[in-house]
C-alpha cells in the first residue's frame, strides 16, 4: 500500500475494510470489491480523512445501495459509507426535521409515527438512506425531495462543511446540480403536525400500493429508467417487446417491467447489458432514448 494512504488510514477511528465485496452493500447483490471501504465514526473522523488523504486517491460514496449498480471489477480507491450511529440521527425543532444522511426509510417511518409528523410519508416508500435522495431528487406518489427540503449540510472532498439552501440545487425531475465532490451529511426537511393514526394510514396505503404493483422482497434496484417527459418508461419497454427480456440472471420484473431484478445468479455485467439492450430496442421501436435512473459505479471486469 502507498505510504501516504497508510499514514492517512492510521489517523482514523472508524472501521476500515480492504477488498470488501460491494455485492454485500447493494440491493441488486452484484458487483466487485471496494479496494478500501471506510465507515467514518463521526463527522470529525470523515473530515480528518478528507483533509489528510492524498490528492490522487479516488473517492466514492455510497448509501444503502438501493438504486446502485456496482460493476464486476469493483471500485478503486476508497469507498465511503455513512453507516455508523452518528450518521443515523433524527432531530425535530419547530417542525423542521434534521435527518442525518445514513437514516433509512424504516427509521424515518417509526419517527414520523411516534412524533406525529406529516409531509414526509412518501420518503418512507423510497428504499435506501436519505443522503442519496438529494443527487437524484428522489420521489414517488406525486412528491419529490425538493418539495420538502429546506437545506442540506454537505462536506466537500477537502473537508470543508457548509449548509446549502434548497434553491442552490436547481432541482428538476430526478436531477439536481449536485457537485461530484460533495457528500451529504444531513438534510433539513419541512414537516407539519399530523395525527399518528393518519400518518400510519398514509404509510400503509403507500406500502400496499407498492406491494401490489412492484417487486417485493426481491433483489432489485428500484426504477431502472427515468420516465421521459410525458411518457412512462414501463409502457415504452412493453411497446418494444422487452418486458420479458433477460440476460443471465438479470431480468425485468413480471410485476413492473421498469424494475430490474437479480433472479439469483446475475452478474453486474448481466444487469448492465440488459439495461443497454432495452435502451437500444426502445430507441429503435419508439424513437425515445431512455436514461438510466440506477446509478452505475466502478470498473468492468
Amino acid at each position: 500500500m502507498d505510504q501516504n494512504i497508510e499514514k492517512t488510514l492510521n489517523l482514523l477511528k472508524g472501521k476500515i475494510i480492504f477488498d470488501e465485496p460491494l455485492s454485500k452493500h447493494t440491493w441488486l447483490a452484484v458487483g466487485g470489491p471496494a479496494e478500501i471501504m471506510f465507515f467514518p465514526k463521526d463527522i470529525d473522523d470523515l473530515q480528518t480523512f478528507l483533509r489528510n488523504k492524498p490528492d490522487s486517491l479516488p473517492i466514492s460514496v455510497i448509501g444503502s445501495g438501493s438504486n446502485l449498480l456496482v460493476r464486476d471489477g469493483g471500485i478503486k480507491g476508497v469507498v465511503i459509507k455513512l453507516d455508523t450511529p452518528y450518521f443515523k440521527k433524527l432531530t425535530l425543532s419547530d417542525q423542521i426535521l434534521t435527518c442525518s444522511a445514513g437514516v433509512k426509510n424504516i427509521s424515518l417511518k417509526k419517527f414520523l409515527i411516534e412524533n406525529e409528523i406529516g409531509g414526509l410519508e412518501f420518503l418512507c416508500s423510497i428504499p435506501g438512506s436519505l443522503g442519496g435522495s438529494v443527487k437524484t431528487n428522489a420521489g414517488c406518489f406525486g412528491q419529490s425531495l425538493s418539495d420538502v427540503l429546506q437545506s442540506a449540510t454537505i462536506i466537500d472532498l477537502t473537508g470543508n462543511i457548509k449548509t446549502v439552501p434548497v434553491q442552490d440545487f436547481h432541482f428538476s425531475y430526478r436531477h439536481s446540480d449536485f457537485p461530484s465532490d460533495w457528500i451529504v451529511i444531513s438534510l433539513n426537511l419541512k414537516t407539519y403536525h399530523k395525527n399518528a393514526d393518519e400518518v400510519l394510514h398514509t404509510l400503509q396505503e403507500q406500502e400496499d400500493y407498492r406491494k401490489q404493483r412492484q417487486p417485493y422482497n426481491q433483489k432489485t434496484a428500484g426504477s431502472t429508467f427515468k420516465n421521459p417527459e410525458n411518457k412512462r418508461a414501463w409502457e415504452l419497454i412493453k411497446q418494444a417487446g422487452c418486458e420479458n427480456l433477460h440476460i443471465g440472471g438479470a431480468k425485468m420484473s413480471e410485476k413492473h417491467c421498469n424494475f430490474m431484478i437479480n433472479a439469483g445468479s446475475a452478474t453486474a455485467s448481466d444487469c448492465e447489458e440488459l439495461g443497454e439492450q432495452i435502451i437500444r430496442r426502445v430507441k429503435e421501436k419508439t424513437g425515445v432514448l431512455l436514461e438510466w435512473e440506477i446509478q452505475r459505479l466502478g470498473q468492468k471486469k
